[in-house]
């Protein structure tokens, strides 16, 4: 009788594990459900901000309700542009101008450990101290390792457990406080004068970071920042050259010179010795990498200063450009310039997309310009013809454009493209009568209209520059890895600076970078048109969320993001005027996961929400409201079988989860 019931019990053990086994097969892996981790500030190396967690779903979205509140006061924490990791049962995420690094407590938003790195006057002057975006990740020899790059332009590995800097990497830093391991000074390595606690002279120029590093293959790559171009009156600056670091060690490996030097390829492309003083064409979006073929894929800015480009004339390699680096030598694989000899702040502000589609292995990267530029991911071969085509020349004096720019023939943009009366606002025709006036002191043109100078002989005001940024910092594109679909959010702007002398633009800043006035450099603030009605001058949508197929590089489909705002809804003038759904003109942050697209945005009164969205047809399927608007790129991820998602609001990070 005993040897019968084992029996039994153990037919009915292994019955049960033949339904577990059913159960995983063909309703999504519940033991993959259980843990779902996020491991970099776009979930993985291909930067794609998916994942594969279906615990919230369409049926049960509007269930959502705040699970946490972590608040970032005590760190300072401001902008709430960082996205957390979620590694091995742990977050992390880098907050306030020192930028902390802080673990914290998946389940409840508790505090674990957090790491400040000790006082210097270069982290003191960066522009880029609050924007840190996330942290860096890898495991080296069984054990998780959590890298940032600091406002400061310190490289520190920090041991994931415990928030302690990681020993025998880097060597002691000459500063009181510093710890005797742990860190690496990133500007010994730059190649330039520097002094320990004050860092490179302002005369000379200034580097910093915005993004975390990658770390590809036991290489942590570098990227960087330098101050705004349209804070910039003077013609010098430091180039923002990618570095290359052992893992393990912290031992310096390689430096990518992206101001190509004498002998290197692109040296040609700096004309009248510009390479040797000016400077930036930094990577200050995130990098992406493909760990199979050991590339990274950088994007870069322009050169220094924005709206005048005189004293760089050429084409200016690798400005406004993606770079694929082989991670181990840094070696240059390929190269794209996306814009040549940019002044229009064109810069690309968020990291390439990786996919493997039925058009082969592809990196995808959306711009500024409203453009999505896609290539093979290994040899650079633009997937669809990129065309160049010919622009205006620029009538300030001593700028010499680029006679063309290159256009990818597919996909189509995703947002409008350039500046015309037929973009105008034209719900009715006195709505377009006063749009047309409120342009007319403004010059309108193409994608790449050239900025004007103060007095200008035409008498307009400024050039409009439009889009302005379609996309942006704030609301990067995410994609559908298995359906091989990009989405991105946007908006159509325009911006309208106008030039000055760089003696009046010097006197905006306290302590500009460089030595050599320039000739030009871009007013502060200036004029820009605005309609008298109160609505935007152009035609809706005025924020839209675009489905890309990059099988076949065609629009899947487009939708306006959020919802007419009401002070448009109820404009006397627009009474007896179908407008329909102009989108909100807000932009939001999205995330893909196993069963829908996730974005947010806001009502029509301004209420901040989270939609969900059919990935395949964009069909909104459920709407939740939110506390707060969030400002940064979304997360989702799964701890304890538990499915969350992050919201970036200001200071603090909200956890939203279903009820228990």
């Amino acid at each position: 009788m005993i040897k019968t019931r084992q029996f039994l019990r153990s037919a009915l053990s292994i019955l049960n594990l033949l339904k577990l086994g059913f159960v995983l097969l063909f309703s999504g892996s519940l033991i993959a459900q259980d843990t779902i981790e996020w491991t970099t500030l776009g979930n993985d190396f291909a930067h794609t901000r998916s994942t594969s967690a279906t615990q919230i779903t369409p049926q049960n979205f509007e269930d959502l309700e705040v699970a946490w509140t972590w608040d970032g006061a005590s760190f300072e924490a401001q902008s709430g542009r960082s996205t957390p990791s979620y590694i091995n049962g742990k977050l992390f995420t880098v907050a306030g101008a020192r930028r902390h690094v802080v673990a914290i407590d998946p389940e409840s938003g508790a505090t674990i450990w957090s790491y400040r790195e000790p006082d210097t006057g270069r982290w003191d002057y960066s522009m880029r101290a609050d924007y840190g975006k996330g942290v860096g990740y890898a495991n080296i020899d069984g054990r998780d390792i959590i890298y940032i790059i600091s406002p400061g332009f310190f490289l520190t590995a920090l041991d994931a457990e415990t928030g302690r800097p990681l020993e025998g990497f880097g060597e002691p830093v000459p500063i009181d406080g510093f710890p005797d391991t742990g860190v690496v000074d990133l500007l010994k390595d730059l190649g330039h004068p520097y002094d320990p606690y004050e860092g490179i002279p302002l005369e000379r120029g200034y580097i910093t970071s915005s993004s975390p590093p990658i770390v590809v293959n036991d290489v942590v790559v570098v990227g960087n920042s330098a101050e705004q171009g349209y804070h910039q009156s003077r013609i010098e600056n430091v180039p923002g050259d990618i570095l290359g670091y052992d893992a393990r060690t912290g031992e310096f490996l390689w430096k990518f010179n992206v101001i190509p030097q004498p002998g290197e390829y692109g040296h040609e492309t700096w004309e009248n010795d510009a390479w040797r003083y000016t400077g930036d064409i930094s990577s200050w979006a995130p990098i992406s990498a493909d760990q199979e073929l050991g590339q990274v894929f950088i994007p870069t800015n322009g050169v220094t200063i924005d709206y005048y480009g005189g004293h760089h004339p050429g084409d200016n390699l690798y400005g406004t450009s993606l770079i694929s680096l082989d991670a181990r030598t840094g070696e240059r694989v390929w190269h794209f310039q996306m814009v040549h000899h940019d002044i229009w702040n064109f810069d690309t502000p968020t990291a390439p997309i990786l996919l493997d589609t039925d058009a082969g292995p592809i990196v995808a990267q959306a711009t500024k310009q409203g453009y999505v530029y896609v290539f093979n991911r290994e040899t650079g071969e633009p997937i669809w013809p990129i065309e160049e085509v010919p622009m205006p020349a620029s009538t300030v004096p001593n700028e010499r454009l680029s006679p063309t720019q290159p256009i990818p023939t597919k996909p189509a943009a995703f947002e409008y493209t350039g500046s015309s009366e037929e973009l105008l606002a034209d719900f009715t025709p006195e709505l377009k009568r006063q749009a047309l006036e409120a342009v007319a002191e403004f010059q309108m043109g193409p994608l790449f209209n050239p900025p004007l100078q103060a007095n200008h002989p035409s008498g307009k005001l400024a050039a409009l520059m439009c889009p302005s940024g379609a996309v942006n910092i704030t609301h990067p594109p995410v994609a559908d890895p298995d359906a091989g679909i990009m989405y991105i959010m946007s908006r159509y702007s325009c911006s309208s600076r106008r030039l000055v002398t760089g003696e009046e633009a010097d006197t905006y800043y306290d302590e500009p970078t460089g030595v050599t006035l320039s000739q030009y450099a871009a007013a502060s603030g200036g004029p820009s048109p605005r309609h008298p009605a109160g609505i935007p001058l152009w035609k809706p949508p005025y924020s839209r969320i675009t489905a890309i197929d990059l099988n076949t590089g065609d629009h899947l489909w487009m939708k306006p993001a959020g919802y007419t705002p009401d002070r448009i809804k109820n404009l006397p003038a627009l009474d007896a005027v179908d407008i329909g759904n102009t989108g909100s003109g807000a932009v939001g942050q999205m995330v893909a996961t196993g069963n829908m697209l996730i974005y947010s945005n806001v009502t029509s009164d301004g209420t901040p929400h989270l939609f969900a969205l059919d990935k395949q047809t964009g069909e909104e399927l459920a709407q939740v409201e939110v506390p707060s608007a969030t400002r940064y790129g979304m997360s989702s991820w799964a701890h304890d079988g538990k499915q969350y998602v992050i919201l970036q609001t200001g200071s603090s990070l909200t956890a939203m989860a279903l009820a228990e």
